[in-house]
């Protein structure tokens, strides 16, 4: 059986995610400068993801209007914690304090790095397939980041540079626990994570002295935090729902050069020739990912388990009278074993091995 498969939801989802995130590292350099201290504000922006996130979920039932998503189950919350324990806690108390130190373009690019550790962590410890063009891209953004680190300036490296990058590892450990979770809500995911990693780190801020901002950078923090954290998340967690976590993660590599191109206008930094020379060697290796294509005759074994679908070639199941199997509905299913042929991802319903 050859079937058409198109990646374009996972790929939307993990751009935008993406562009939001990217976006939110300059605005939090802003936030810095004017004071707030950086552990504080690791706690603000995942608080005011987790906040708006729960007011959008609230909005959505009263209004009776609640997405078909499958809820958490209580044998996922160990993957969760480990989650908001990596990517909750470590890596935004890193990324603060390494923006504290590091100019926000060579920060934002630095970034890449977790893209890359995402990659590894998914190849090595997950056995996602990854074929040589994923790894020539990986190559190509590792050399744009040595580069920028080598010569981005005299402020562009020491400790805050390897407090980003900490950032980027914890972010891709966080990435590859979050695969596990991906069928599941994503609003409930990036809102569970949002309030427990925003209140520990709350905690621990005020317990080593820092004080609350004015309320306009309160109201700042939480926005940056809803949109760079809350909605991101949760569009990330919808690309890996259809990408896996590896391409998500190479498509999540746009997030830098959405950071740099702000940071240039807000703080005035300039277009230096390493600067570009290492983003266009990142948009090479971004490139190569963009345009992978991966087909052949697979196996798929019994599964069973529950997401957000509609009927297609891999989900023909009966259900009871009312059920229009043509809309989104999320439901616990069974996928009979099948063989068949076309271009995929290593999404939800293809988690097979390859030869290497």
């Amino acid at each position: 059986m050859i079937l058409r498969f198109s990646p374009a939801p996972g790929i939307v989802a993990a751009l935008a995610s993406a562009v939001l995130f990217g976006a939110s590292t300059p605005f939090a350099k802003l936030l810095l400068a004017n004071g707030v201290n950086a552990w504080l504000l690791a706690s603000l922006l995942y608080l005011g993801s987790g906040v708006g996130l729960f007011a959008f979920r609230l909005t959505r039932k009263l209004l009776r209007r609640e997405a078909a998503e499958a809820p958490l189950t209580r044998a996922e919350l160990p993957w969760l914690f480990l989650v908001v324990l990596s990517g909750g806690v470590a890596g935004p108390v890193l990324l603060m304090l390494g923006l504290a130190g590091t100019p926000a373009s060579t920060a934002s690019l630095l970034l890449n790095v977790e893209g890359l550790a995402t990659l590894a962590i998914a190849w090595i410890a997950f056995r996602e397939n990854v074929d040589r063009r994923l790894l020539l891209g990986a190559a190509a953004i590792l050399s744009g980041a040595v580069l920028l680190s080598w010569s981005g300036g005299p402020t562009g490296g020491g400790l805050g540079a390897l407090a980003v990058i900490g950032a980027c590892l914890a972010w891709g450990i966080d990435n590859n626990f979050t695969r596990k979770l991906s069928a599941a809500d994503p609003v409930q995911i990036a809102m569970l994570k949002g309030l427990a990693a925003g209140t520990t780190n709350l905690i621990l801020a005020l317990a080593l002295g820092a004080s609350f901002p004015a309320p306009a950078m309160l109201g700042a923090a939480a926005l940056v935090g809803l949109l760079g954290y809350g909605i991101s998340l949760a569009l990330f967690v919808l690309a890996m729902r259809h990408l896996g976590t590896a391409r998500s993660g190479a498509y999540f590599s746009t997030a830098p050069f959405i950071g740099a191109l702000l940071s240039i206008p807000m703080f005035g930094e300039p277009l230096s020739v390493p600067l570009i020379l290492a983003g266009l060697l990142m948009a090479v290796g971004l490139w190569l990912h963009l345009s992978e294509a991966h087909e052949h005759e697979h196996t798929h074994l019994a599964l069973e388990h529950a997401h957000r679908h509609i009927h297609d070639a891999h989900h023909q199941h009966e259900h009871e009278p009312g059920v229009d199997p043509r809309a989104p509905h999320s439901h616990r299913h069974r996928h009979a074993p099948m063989v068949h042929r076309h271009a995929h991802y290593p999404d939800l319903h293809h988690r097979h091995s390859h030869p290497h």
